[in-house]
């Protein structure tokens, strides 16, 4: 009798896992349409670089803003009701656009408020979503659905495209967002069949910015988990930039076809989607994942030099895959960590900084390293990324507190 209940116990969480995965895959897939119909929107409509600027900040800096607030408000309120309001609140926002452009209203400022509105409600999600997740599942699986889910959301980056290209195309930009409603109210009903147990803090609720306050001390006063995050952060911005730079390189080195940059973009995607099956397979497996994460980091910054050394279209393209595996070796590890290693209480004000860690690295990276590219030759910037992340990475381990702390994490893991 005891078998059958722990069979049908093991069976519950599943069923309730694939119910949530479902619900946030239908609603990141509407989400990831729309971002790309309306950049290619605004591209035919104005064809103006300020313009796709201005809607690449409003589409991001929202998020990395609010996803800090959105921490603190997981860990005081119900994080399954976030996750729903925010959906909810995404595809009012979301319909009210579709309306006004169906009435004849359809000037830029009110598709950069959308976006904008849209990606700070993404800022409330992120937290609640990454925070609810050991909720529903076993500690011990945790790495293996983490690896399974970034593979969902790298395929998606495969899938989404063609969608939203063929239905702009057809039916024009006002359809894509009639979709993107609709998916986020699929992912709302299929959450609400999903229970998740009552969040119980180790303290009482004080005010929200002493919650925040607090928030702030753990991540300072916690030097492992300071030390992951930082790590993600190294990686992240040195290797940010030389992401998106690739198709300047291919263009100025390889040649301006446009195979050579489906090509360069289908294996950056198909290295996402492999590295998270990797970590989804094999990740359980891994004790030493602080290792992982670092031997992940240092192939990056190797290979990061290799793209700007890279005398071969193939070598080049075969470098970015790997990059890309290793970027999934570097990321799964870390989110599972830190909802492992932080407690209930404090996981979501967590992971509101690491949202703006992952929301702030990349853009920053451009700042800093896409106006070298005008100045230099891509290949120059590339190299220079490569050799400062190495750099970084070397100082880090170097640092006495810095090797105790994530040999911390890895023996708490074994």
């Amino acid at each position: 009798m005891s078998n059958q209940k722990s069979a049908q116990k093991s069976d519950r969480w599943k069923r309730n896992l694939l119910v949530f995965l479902g619900g946030q895959t239908v609603s990141s897939l509407g989400s990831m349409i729309v971002g790309y119909a309306v950049m290619w929107h605004l591209t035919v409509e104005t064809g103006s670089a300020a313009v796709l600027t201005l809607s690449v900040a409003a589409g991001m800096l929202p998020q990395a803003v609010v996803s800090v607030f959105g921490g603190v408000w997981a860990d005081r309120h119900s994080r399954k009701l976030l996750i729903i309001g925010a959906d909810s609140a995404i595809a009012v926002a979301t319909l009210v656009l579709a309306l006004l452009m169906l009435s004849g209203v359809g000037d830029l400022w009110m598709i950069f408020v959308a976006m904008a509105v849209r990606s700070a409600l993404a800022g409330i999600q992120g937290p609640a979503v990454n925070a609810m997740l050991p909720q529903i599942v076993p500690a011990e699986h945790l790495m293996r659905v983490n690896g399974a889910q970034q593979t969902i959301q790298s395929g998606m980056m495969l899938f989404a495209p063609a969608v939203a290209a063929a239905v702009y195309a057809s039916t024009g930009i006002v359809a894509v967002f009639f979709i993107d409603v609709v998916t986020a109210v699929a992912g709302v009903l299929l959450l609400l069949l999903v229970p998740v147990a009552r969040m119980v803090r180790s303290t009482e609720p004080v005010s929200y910015f002493g919650d925040l306050l607090a928030g702030v001390r753990y991540v300072r006063g916690n030097a492992s988990v300071r030390w992951v995050m930082g790590l993600v952060a190294v990686v992240m911005f040195m290797a940010g930039a030389p992401a998106h730079l690739t198709p300047l390189m291919i263009t100025r080195s390889f040649g301006d076809e446009v195979w050579m940059l489906s090509v360069n973009e289908l294996f950056w995607s198909v290295g996402m989607v492999v590295g998270g099956a990797l970590m989804a397979v094999f990740g359980p497996k891994v004790k030493r994942r602080v290792r992982l994460m670092v031997a992940a980091s240092v192939g990056v910054g190797v290979l990061v030099i290799g793209l700007g050394v890279s005398t071969d279209f193939w070598v080049f393209s075969v470098a970015g895959l790997v990059i890309c595996i290793l970027f999934q070796t570097l990321l799964v590890p870390a989110a599972t960590v830190l909802q492992e290693q932080v407690e209930d209480s404090m996981r979501g004000r967590v992971f509101g900084f690491y949202g703006i860690v992952m929301s702030v690295s990349m853009p920053v990276s451009m700042i800093v390293f896409g106006p070298l590219a005008d100045r230099f030759a891509v290949e120059s910037v590339m190299v220079l990324a490569g050799v400062l992340l190495l750099g970084c990475l070397v100082g880090m381990l170097a640092l006495g507190s810095a090797r105790r702390s994530l040999a911390t994490v890895d023996a708490a893991a074994s």
